[in-house]
């Protein structure tokens, strides 16, 4: 087994919930299908073009939020397109605002606690199966190069993005473990089915750090953005190892002077 690491930051992020309709609620962590996307921009891939190639049955994906975030609204001034109109012949049309439809829409923005001086970061951990061995090579060649054929966002166009701290990890600095009911502290996002118990010393954190999602997972082979796998994960928002009580696979990565424990989303 081979893991790359890499740190993606940026000042604003937004990740749509699945069941928002007529508001723009955020997920706190990028959910798989979003880190998806990112991997597509760093390969070249065209919308849409990607989700069987870069699914949980090819590529393992795990996630860490490294600092302390908050969410704030805002409201944007959306157009209320109920026609298209003939623009060329007539100014009367939707898309130039001509009727006067708008409407605002909260929108749910995800930041570091202080706006000036904090960001938003990050971090993503990238394996793959036999299957998707091509893809990974690809992945860590791009990265290695910094060779990203397209921009990185955090989830929203115009919420650009930078990668840092890209590492690769050889089988040596691996260690496949098998837990059956043992404490473990990750430094990653975990799947709450595995889970019996939290852990958390009130000295150390508040329970307010630690948030459960139901995040999509996959998309059918559609092309249409039909959900077809979810994950239910628990993580921390501050940094801070998830210490629970967990059965199941996990992964420890020795670096030069760290040592992380993270599970694959899979």
């Amino acid at each position: 087994m081979e893991i790359l690491q890499f740190d993606i930051s940026g000042k604003f992020a937004h990740f749509r919930k699945y069941y928002a309709n007529n508001t723009a609620l955020s997920y706190s962590i990028p959910p798989r299908t979003a880190i998806m996307g990112m991997l597509a921009a760093i390969l070249g891939r065209s919308r849409d073009s990607y989700y069987q190639e870069l699914s949980s049955k090819n590529i393992r994906i795990g996630i860490a939020l490294k600092v302390p975030v908050k969410k704030n609204f805002h409201r944007l001034n959306l157009l209320s397109i109920k026609s298209l109109g003939d623009m060329s012949k007539s100014f009367e049309s939707d898309f130039r605002k001509m009727s006067g439809n708008s409407i605002q829409t909260p929108f749910e923005i995800v930041t570091g606690l202080d706006l000036q001086k904090s960001e938003v970061r990050y971090r993503i951990f990238i394996s793959c199966f036999e299957e998707g061995m091509n893809i990974f090579t690809q992945l860590k060649d791009n990265l290695a190069s910094q060779g990203h054929v397209y921009p990185v966002t955090l989830g929203v166009a115009n919420f650009n993005a930078f990668i840092t701290n890209y590492k690769f990890f050889a089988q040596q600095n691996i260690i496949e473990k098998k837990a059956a009911g043992e404490v473990i502290a990750f430094n990653s996002a975990v799947d709450s089915e595995k889970i019996s118990e939290l852990q958390f010393d009130k000295e150390e954190f508040e329970m307010s750090f630690v948030e459960e999602e139901l995040l999509t997972a996959d998309f059918k082979a559609d092309g249409d953005r039909e959900v077809s796998k979810m994950n239910r994960v628990l993580f921390t928002s501050n940094d801070i190892p998830l210490k629970v009580r967990y059965t199941g696979i996990f992964y420890s990565i020795q670096d030069v002077d760290s040592l992380q424990t993270i599970q694959f989303l899979d």
